[in-house]
């Protein structure tokens, strides 16, 4: 292409500016030759080639085509064909979430996922603002996010379901710590069933969560034997709670209100009742205790293996009184105390391996055998609390497999602990029997109406296990 028309010997650099499809190109190249040629004609050149002389021929108006003006600057335009590498994607936030193990701390933690001391000290320090370091439980996560730059960003855990804590990084060198709770939702369940082979299957076919069937045994394990006295044909009834957020998902389950157990016909209902703030139990129509001062079976979910009484012994091959019972578990179960009461003796002892022996009031002591290991911080000489883990499963000592060997001893004598008539529980008072008669009729209201819904669901779905829920 020329700049110099076929028909004319005249410049007219412009003719090509204006024509259709002139792109930003196009134009800018027109101007730089445009520019070189004007240079050329008008200035000094350097090698010597003589200027015109002449003067050039007047150009009239009409022997020029003006280009109309660009739609944007010149600048703009030769930016726009300028080779440009283009926006990058942004590189994407990393993130870990560690399990807190035993004898982990934040600190501890934080370093191992290759988070600076400096930055770690500064964040657990700012968290402590919102909360505790001291209280990170085994088997919580921490939630760690990492900047493009491999700086730490975030932590964030959740002490509870319905609790949230975090450190942020808003500056360079500084964090922050952030809280969040959760509105949850209380609703009352209920569920019925009646008992076919074991009461976890019958539990579980009724959707009952694991965590309200465990209170449902811990609740009656001072008066019922449920290695011995279910039989098929039994029923329970169980009322609990269950928490609900906003986008009504369960997010947890929690106490269980009332609990009916019928054996061999015997109905026998409790009620959960505050007796003072944090201070509640499990009571009888009467007003009565269900809380004994000993468990018959300081173990959940273990098998009676071995009973009170004469046996031939399986590893000295000849007949023993066996003075206690025993209930097999795996390895690492955790074992309870049967009561209140003081540590007289943990240690090896003989035949009974690793051994824990606790008085209790009333003239009781308990004793558990062929333990794996002792609960940390359980030493001669503790007090326990019922129901305090104190130690757990194995096979030490004269065994043949992991399992608990456990005694009840009343004023020394060893007695069958699946038998022996405990004492009764405490009963209310005249005031707070008057409370409890409220509370229970007030429950007795709500589970009404909740079998009655039940009933309808029923005979809407067909579905009986929607009628038990």
């Amino acid at each position: 292409m020329s700049f110099f028309s076929s028909q004319s010997t005249r410049l007219d650099p412009f003719s090509y500016i204006g024509r259709k499809g002139f792109g930003p190109l196009q134009i800018a190249l027109s101007i730089l030759i445009m520019g070189l040629f004007i240079g050329a004609v008008t200035g000094p050149n350097a090698d010597g080639i003589p200027a015109f002389s002449e003067p050039m021929a007047a150009v009239g108006e009409t022997d020029v085509q003006t280009a109309p003006a660009p739609e944007q600057p010149i600048e703009t335009i030769l930016a726009s064909i300028t080779p440009s590498a283009g926006n990058p994607d942004p590189v994407p936030e990393k993130k870990r979430s560690l399990k807190v193990r035993n004898g982990d701390t934040l600190m501890s933690i934080m370093l191992s996922a290759g988070i600076a001391r400096e930055d770690a000290h500064d964040a657990v320090s700012a968290l402590r603002a919102v909360y505790d370091p001291r209280d990170l439980r085994v088997g919580q996560r921490v939630h760690l996010t990492f900047a493009p730059d491999n700086n730490l960003k975030e932590m964030q855990l959740d002490p509870s379901v319905v609790r949230k804590v975090a450190v942020r990084r808003d500056e360079a060198t500084s964090f922050r710590a952030f809280e969040t709770k959760r509105n949850l939702t209380r609703k009352i369940s209920f569920a019925r069933g009646t008992i076919n082979s074991s009461l976890y299957k019958s539990a579980t076919r009724q959707n009952v969560p694991l965590s309200v069937l465990a209170e449902l045994v811990r609740i009656y394990s001072w008066d019922v034997d449920f290695q011995r006295e279910i039989q098929k044909g039994d029923a329970f009834e169980v009322a609990y709670e269950r928490f609900l957020d906003d986008d009504g998902h369960v997010v947890r389950h929690g106490q269980v209100i009332y609990a009916r157990m019928i054996l061999s016909g015997a109905a026998k209902p409790l009620y959960r009742f505050e007796l003072r703030p944090g201070k509640t139990d499990y009571f009888d129509d009467t007003g009565r205790s269900a809380k004994r001062p000993l468990l018959r079976t300081p173990i959940d979910g273990a098998r009676l293996s071995s009973r009170f009484g004469k046996r031939r012994h399986p590893i000295l091959g000849y007949t023993k009184m066996h003075r206690g019972v025993d209930f097999a578990a795996p390895t690492g179960t955790p074992i309870y105390a049967a009561g209140d009461g003081v540590i007289t003796f943990r240690g090896r002892n003989s035949g009974y391996g690793k051994y824990i022996r606790i008085r209790h009031a009333g003239g009781f002591n308990s004793a558990y055998a062929h333990m794996s290991r002792f609960r940390k911080g359980v030493t001669q000489g503790s007090r326990v609390k019922q129901g305090q883990v104190i130690g757990y499963v194995g096979s030490t000592g004269r065994s043949t497999g992991p399992h608990l060997h456990y005694e009840i001893l009343a004023r020394g004598r060893q007695v069958n602990p699946l038998t022996i008539k405990m004492p009764s529980g405490i009963k209310l008072g005249r005031k707070d029997f008057a409370r409890f008669e409220v509370k229970r009729a007030n429950i007795a209201t709500l589970v009404a109406n909740l079998q009655k819904k039940s009933r309808s669901r029923n005979a809407e779905t067909g579905d009986p296990k929607t009628a038990e829920r």
